[in-house]
């Protein structure tokens, strides 16, 4: 039976995997990114919300404007954001309360997972063109208000956003 020695064979390896896996360290450091808190995200929304809905009921808007972090875009234009109903006017079913629509963000959609995302204390959105004049003026109304799709809406990050 013979023994093969192989001389120098793990410097070769070694020469080898060295820039692989440094390569894989940087690939996973542009993939990994923090967007800080505080950092304005401005979305569209993509169907009708009434001053009416349930607390609780979530709805569907897209990215405005490409998110960017450092420099690079972490999420581009057109990005699925999900947003939950916070308070209404249908507060615990009573239709008769003054309590403007409140509205946050709560998961971003990235390759094809949502991702958890926490805004400050949500957006009032009775000062959108969605609803009339007299709404805007007096923030009480006897009827419906009613954000359109295409409106877009400002939040602003309360926490990181790790992506």
């Amino acid at each position: 039976m013979k023994t093969v020695i192989l001389s120098g064979w793990p410097e070769r390896s070694t020469l080898f995997l060295l820039p692989f896996c440094l390569w894989i360290l940087g690939q996973a450091a542009v993939l990994a990114t923090t967007i800080p808190a505080g950092t304005s995200i401005v979305v569209t929304m993509v169907g009708p919300l009434s001053s009416h809905e349930r607390p609780g009921r979530t709805f569907e808007t897209k990215l405005a404007t490409d998110l960017k972090a450092s420099g690079k875009t972490v999420a581009p234009a057109g990005t699925i954001i999900f947003g939950v109903v916070e308070k209404s006017r249908n507060a615990m079913g009573v239709r008769s309360t003054s309590e403007p629509l409140t509205l946050n963000l709560k998961s971003i959609a990235i390759n094809g997972q949502r991702i958890p995302i926490k805004t400050t204390g949500g957006v009032a959105p009775e000062t959108v063109s969605g609803f009339t004049g007299l709404q805007k003026r007096t923030g009480v109304s006897a009827g419906k208000g009613v954000l359109h799709g295409g409106t877009k809406l400002q939040f602003r990050l309360a926490e990181p956003l790790n992506l």
